[in-house]
């Protein structure tokens, strides 16, 4: 078992290299945790990505929440959540600075379209080396693809996908209980999954008493920093709206950040007017090509809208505190959820049926990783300004996935050597 301060060394590093939204997150996290230092077992991983993918908010962060509790309690859970966010919120802090203060880093964008093809990369390594083991019938793989076609197709929402796979795990365990396996409680297969990885600590007992303590500490640490700016800068500041916007805006981001990204947009700019279309689609940019998930996009908006109305700070006074607000209220609801639920979550892995749902949910998530992957993929192999097909991206990816793939070259090698070949294409004019 790794120390805690093993365990937070790893999360620091993968809020660093946490390239490529939800779906390069998770790839890196399967890689690093199942793969190569075995913390997680493979049928431990998928169970906690099942569980992550159902709650709102970033479900990487979660994932990476849940991951470190069952690892080191409540204690490793904030680790690895606040460590997720942190390099990525400071690293947009600085550039929203920047873009405040009208300042332009081609070196920056550079090396960041270099890492493009990192993530390209690891996203296919991932859904092969998922897909391959939660993929173990005929129905699970066209489970997968149905999932796929219709988010990608028909822009399904994300919550009627994973309740019909979980409707048709329920339904196919009863009826072809060989094309729906129930996962742990199939005994052997499951016990050969979890040989060689780490004895994970005994879950905590679900109580009653441990629940309201939980919902008690959270939402007292979710509530109270909005009310104490209320009382000192006015219930009408800005910073005020801010915590309660992005409070409610946080218990309905099911789906990703982009499913709630059209409504924060309107809320912001339209009814709000804390920044213009123009820098909300600026601040989507910067979050892209920044570690850490894609919802920290928030932050950018809190920055500005803080910066433009500053009440009786200056500027990045009130910025940093519309950054702080917005952050504080996006994401400690993740932990309170997390923290909430894991208990009861990990009992369910001894209940065939609802195995059986989870083992489906499974497959539906397989294709919506492939479908994040897709479209990450596409923005940055035809990127938007130009519409031509990036050669650059398409030769270094096709690279790196070789390196990853039939070489096992460590991912951390393969982040750096294409961040080093972006700048360098960037001075040469390649990239």
């Amino acid at each position: 078992m790794p120390t805690l301060r093993e365990a937070i060394r790893y999360w620091f590093k993968l809020g660093l290299i946490s390239f490529g939204g939800p779906a390069g997150q998770i790839a890196i996290m399967h890689r690093e945790l199942v793969e190569k230092r075995k913390w997680i077992s493979e049928s431990h991983f998928l169970h906690a990505l099942n569980f992550c993918m159902l709650l709102p908010g970033p479900e990487a962060q979660q994932l990476a929440t849940y991951l470190g509790w069952r690892l080191h309690g409540w204690r490793g859970g904030v680790a690895a959540g606040a460590l997720f966010v942190l390099p990525s919120a400071l690293l947009l802090f600085c550039l929203g600075w920047l873009y405040m203060a009208g300042g332009h880093l081609p070196w920056l964008a550079a090396i960041f379209h270099g890492l493009l093809p990192a993530v390209i990369a690891v996203i296919a390594v991932a859904v092969l080396r998922i897909g391959g083991k939660a993929l173990r019938s005929a129905a699970l793989w066209c489970l997968s693809a149905l999932s796929f076609a219709s988010i990608y197709l028909f822009g399904i929402s994300f919550v009627f996908i994973i309740v019909a796979a979980a409707l048709a795990g329920w339904i196919g365990h009863r009826i072809f209980p060989e094309q729906f396996p129930s996962g742990k409680s199939h005994g052997a297969a499951d016990h050969d999954d979890e040989a060689g990885f780490l004895v994970l600590p005994p879950v905590p007992r679900a109580s009653w008493k441990r629940t309201l303590k939980i919902c008690a500490i959270c939402i007292l640490l979710w509530i109270l920093p909005v009310i104490g700016l209320g009382l000192w800068l006015g219930w009408g500041s800005t910073p005020v709206a801010q915590g309660v916007f992005f409070s409610k805006a946080a218990l309905v981001t099911f789906g990703g950040a982009y499913a709630v990204l059209p409504y924060v947009a309107q809320q912001a700019v339209e009814n709000y007017q804390w920044l213009s279309h123009a820098q909300m689609m600026s601040g989507l940019a910067l979050a892209e090509t920044t570690p850490g998930p894609l919802i920290i996009v928030l932050e950018f908006v809190g920055f500005v809208g803080g910066w433009q109305n500053p009440g009786k700070f200056s500027p990045l006074a009130g910025a940093t505190i519309g950054a702080a607000i917005t952050l504080w209220t996006t994401f400690l609801p993740c932990f309170l959820f997390v923290f909430l639920g894991a208990p009861f979550v990990e009992r369910l892995r001894d209940l065939p049926r609802l195995g059986a749902c989870l083992t489906a949910i499974t497959a539906a998530v397989v294709g919506v990783i492939l479908n994040l992957g897709v479209i990450f993929a596409k923005h940055a192999l035809w990127p938007e300004s130009d519409g031509h097909l990036d050669v650059f991206v398409v030769t270094l990816a096709a690279v790196a996935f070789i390196a990853m793939w039939r070489f096992k070259l460590p991912f951390t090698w393969i982040l750096t050597a294409c961040a080093a070949l972006g700048l360098v294409g960037g001075w040469l004019g390649f990239a």
